[in-house]
């Protein structure tokens, strides 16, 4: 089971971006840039050079314009372009605020637009560099940069411990905004990726449990012809002599056209009346087939079944198997010697207990089972409390159960214990429609 998982190929967190969210945000940044510098200019009337500034905003509307009729507007930049485009962005800011001001500008805070894009869709490296780049801008415009526009005639220098705030300012806030936008983003690509892994899963399950409707169909199908077969060939054994070797061959022919209909009348079987008896089972029984292709791996897998009546009888789901299976395989992993399973019921529900004589699990760990690639290191390097867990967990909660990870609670006795505990209701089937779906 777990070997399956471990196939799976959750897919690439393709780092990159489309290039209309790009250009759509540097229309944005833009319009702004145009629309203070006008206001600045002609309306205030400070004292700058507004030709620069607005060559350098004509260079990004070029830009846009050339990018826009090059490429398809849902083309998805590599990740060494977005990167690329995104470091103009910096460095296009940089030059404006190098002509009006430096890091005495209120709209040097913009440089960390880039950064954070950055840290929200593409990788560490990238990201990294492109902060270093800020840091870098930021630092050169402490100390290069024309006046900040002012009213004619007037120099308006700020202090210069005024403009070492703003650099601290700018440097933290890109440090810890990109930082903490680069982990949410982050964890949100891997729960995307689990989650489509989970869906994986759950369509192997599906195709297979189709595969005994499409064998009835076969069988239905083939055997009209197949008695047609049958019926010819035993009108053509009666035209021919026995010691006729064309009267072995219409003999040879009836035998394997019945042959083919005993296996068909058999698929047949095991799509209905094997289903009827297979798909719905006792509670204990449904345990076993959990429990029973995980022995002879060295370690003793025991169930401890109450004497308790009422014993549910429990609809045979593959996602219930699958998640159970993969918290026995776990528990088997790292036991030392046995694995032992529990499983109780009363009116309101049923629940298991899985315990093993291993290490248990790191404290630090135990908050944080069931997120997707989240691993024990103390086990080992081979695996543990990945996807697997996490395909587990989400199968498990999505047929309606609550599942508890903690260690073993009484003292001496070491390794790992899991409860999964479902409203009976929810796996028990109760009537002929139920045992149907």
């Amino acid at each position: 089971m777990a070997s399956y998982v471990n196939e799976i190929k959750p897919p690439a967190s393709g780092y990159s971006l489309r290039l209309d969210t790009l250009l759509k945000i540097r229309w944005v940044a833009i319009l702004g840039q145009t629309v203070a510098v006008l206001v600045v200019w002609l309306y205030l009337g400070f004292d700058f050079n507004p030709q620069f500034c607005l060559a350098l905003i004509g260079t990004s509307v070029l830009l846009n314009i050339v990018l826009g009729f090059r490429y398809p507007a849902n083309q998805r930049m590599p990740a060494p372009w977005s990167t690329l485009l995104l470091s103009y962005d910096i460095l296009q800011l940089s030059m404006l605020l190098f002509l009006t001001g430096g890091l005495q500008n209120p709209f040097s805070i913009l440089m960390l637009v880039p950064v954070v894009i950055a840290a929200t869709t593409l990788s560490i490296n990238d990201t990294f560099w492109l902060g270093a780049l800020g840091v870098i801008c930021a630092s050169l415009l402490a100390f290069f940069y024309f006046p900040l526009p002012w009213r004619p005639d007037v120099i308006l220098q700020l202090p210069t411990i005024y403009i070492a705030g703003m650099w601290l300012a700018i440097v933290s806030s890109l440090t810890f905004t990109s930082a903490y936008a680069f982990r949410v983003a982050d964890e949100s690509r891997k729960l995307a990726d689990a989650l489509a892994a989970t869906e994986l899963v759950l369509q192997r399950e599906q195709h297979l449990s189709s595969l005994d409707g499409l064998a009835a169909a076969a069988a239905h199908e083939l055997g009209t012809p197949l008695a047609t077969i049958a019926l010819v060939s035993k009108e053509m054994s009666r035209e021919f002599d026995e010691d006729s070797s064309l009267f072995e061959d219409a003999q040879l022919l009836r035998s394997q056209a019945e042959r083919c209909r005993e296996i068909l009348q058999t698929l047949t079987s095991l799509s209905s009346e094997g289903d009827r008896h297979i798909g719905v089972m006792p509670f204990s029984a449904f345990m076993e087939d959990i429990a029973a292709p995980h022995r002879n791996f060295g370690v003793k897998v025991e169930i401890n079944l109450p004497d308790w009546a009422g014993e549910p009888d429990c609809v045979r789901n593959p996602a219930i198997l699958y998640g159970l299976g993969n918290l026995v395989e776990n528990a088997v992993d790292y036991a030392r010697e046995k694995v032992v399973l529990t499983p109780s019921w009363d009116d309101a529900h049923v629940q298991v207990t899985i315990n093993d004589d291993g290490r248990g699990f790191g404290e630090e760990l135990i908050p944080r089972i069931g997120e997707p690639y989240v691993k024990d290191r103390t086990r080992g390097d081979s695996g543990g409390l990945g996807l697997g867990l996490f395909i587990a967990k989400t199968l498990l909660e999505r047929s309606g159960a609550v599942l508890k990870f903690e260690n073993r609670p009484k003292r001496g006795l070491p390794g790992a214990h899991v409860t999964v505990v479902w409203p009976r209701q929810a796996i028990e089937a109760r009537n002929e429609q139920e045992t149907d779906a």
